[in-house]
């Protein structure tokens, strides 16, 4: 890895089919921040939105949180979420790193109270926390 790319701008993705969950991370420190949800139609996202954020932001590569069940086994939304994944590189021609997401929402679900998670929009806590997971862990990468 070279120094540039020890300065490098990531987007992370939470994605789901109505809502999708952005963060925004740098690999020198190894930490991200919530930044935004986007909507999606019928699993379709709002691609003037995502083209905004990765013309704002200038990632050097994305990273999107894969759902699987406890056990490793594949969902509908597994294979959803891969899509999205080959868009985002079809359209952007960005790396992007696939991440395991299992209980990133039940891990922000868990650290808000029932008060608070009523008035917070948990998807890019979510994306954060994926983005996150995948920069603490990078080096095994």
């Amino acid at each position: 890895m070279s120094a540039d790319s020890n300065n490098e701008t990531l987007l992370g993705f939470d994605y789901g089919r109505r809502r999708i969950g952005v963060a925004v991370g740098q690999r020198l420190t190894r930490s991200a921040t919530p930044l935004t949800t986007i909507r999606a139609r019928d699993g379709k996202p709002d691609w003037p939105a995502v083209t905004r954020l990765i013309e704002e932001w200038k990632p050097g590569a994305l990273v999107v949180g894969i759902p699987y069940h406890m056990d490793g086994a594949e969902q509908d939304m597994t294979h959803a979420a891969r899509r999205f994944c080959r868009q985002l590189e079809g359209r952007y021609h960005l790396p992007v790193h696939p991440a395991d997401e299992r209980l990133s929402s039940w891990v922000v679900e868990s650290r808000l109270s029932a008060r608070e998670q009523a008035g917070t929009d948990i998807d890019p806590l979510a994306a954060q926390i994926i983005l996150q997971d995948w920069l603490q862990q990078e080096p095994n990468h």
